[in-house]
């Protein structure tokens, strides 16, 4: 008996210790009172903390990730603006400007944007769109985007097109401030969230000079802060984007958020944690994305 506990003390622990994350993991999102749907991702690594990471959550303003993705996309491919130059640098296309519209504002929502021009009717760089509706989720900053590039269809279609699947995108943001019950049409899986996390940092579909310009402008986020970020050290970089919804009868459809950690020794750790239809309150949906946020961080830098 001592020979066999023996040879069992030899095997590797990292089977049991990914389980013990799972299990860590979907312990905290009992808290949340409604569906935790995790998925991270460590590259050359078997880290898992994957819960439910196939369901199909709301998106909310998760969605103006890709949104700008496309965005960059199509002005680097010409596509976008009008009177572009074959070859420009990103710098100069995203310097170019572009007419916020009154018909993009959506009145009453959120909008750093209509705030500063309540009127619109002004120019604004290409660059200060993207980080409005990136790093502080400007809904009419959105708008303008989702305008210019053509629709929710030209997004998810080139989502699609990187090998993304898993996303499913019908709506905008005025089309969910109209309905927001819409908002479970619009939904990417946790899984699928992490690709395209993971996509930014190993196989970028733009240019390096717009790839970190997007990178930047995730780490400049601002929206959130009780959630990833407040899991992580004081210092870590967090590249990120987040999601929320409403409460309607006690009930809290979205609260989200996806992002790059970047770990001690440079590698980047890719997790999305989405909160469904939840009954709990606000410091708790954020304090289980924190929490969850923390168990893998804590995991990832031990994980080689």
């Amino acid at each position: 008996m001592r020979f066999f506990a023996f040879l069992f003390a030899l095997l590797p622990l990292s089977g049991f210790a990914q389980d013990s994350l799972q299990s860590k993991v979907a312990a905290i999102a009992k808290d949340a009172k409604g569906t935790v749907n995790v998925s991270c991702m460590l590259p050359g690594t078997k880290l898992n903390c994957d819960l439910n990471p196939h369901n199909h959550p709301p998106m909310q303003s998760m969605y103006k990730l890709p949104l700008a993705l496309t965005a960059l996309h199509l002005a680097e491919a010409g596509r976008l603006l009008p009177n572009q130059r074959p070859g420009e640098s990103a710098d100069a296309t995203l310097d170019r400007t572009v007419r916020f519209l009154p018909t993009d504002i959506i009145p009453g929502s959120y909008s750093p944007l209509t705030d500063r021009y309540p009127k619109a009717n002004v120019d604004i760089t290409l660059r200060e769109l993207l980080r409005l509706a990136v790093a502080q989720s400007d809904n009419s900053a959105e708008e303008v985007l989702i305008r210019l590039v053509g629709g929710p269809p030209v997004v998810q279609s080139y989502i699609h097109s990187l090998g993304i699947s898993a996303f499913h995108l019908v709506y905008s943001e005025r089309d969910l401030d109209r309905d927001e019950n819409l908002q479970y049409q619009d939904w990417i899986e946790p899984a699928a969230a992490v690709q395209l996390l993971e996509l930014l940092v190993n196989n970028p579909p733009i240019s390096p000079a717009a790839n970190a310009f997007l990178l930047r402008t995730m780490a400049d986020t601002v929206t959130g802060p009780g959630r990833l970020r407040a899991g992580l050290p004081h210092g870590t970089v967090l590249a990120h984007k987040t999601g929320s919804s409403g409460t309607h009868g006690g009930i809290t459809a979205a609260t989200n958020d996806i992002g790059l950690i970047t770990l001690p020794d440079g590698r980047r750790l890719a997790i999305a944690v989405f909160v469904t239809d939840s009954r709990a309150d606000e410091d708790t949906r954020e304090s289980v994305i924190a929490r969850i946020a923390q168990a893998a961080y804590r995991k990832a830098i031990l994980t080689k």
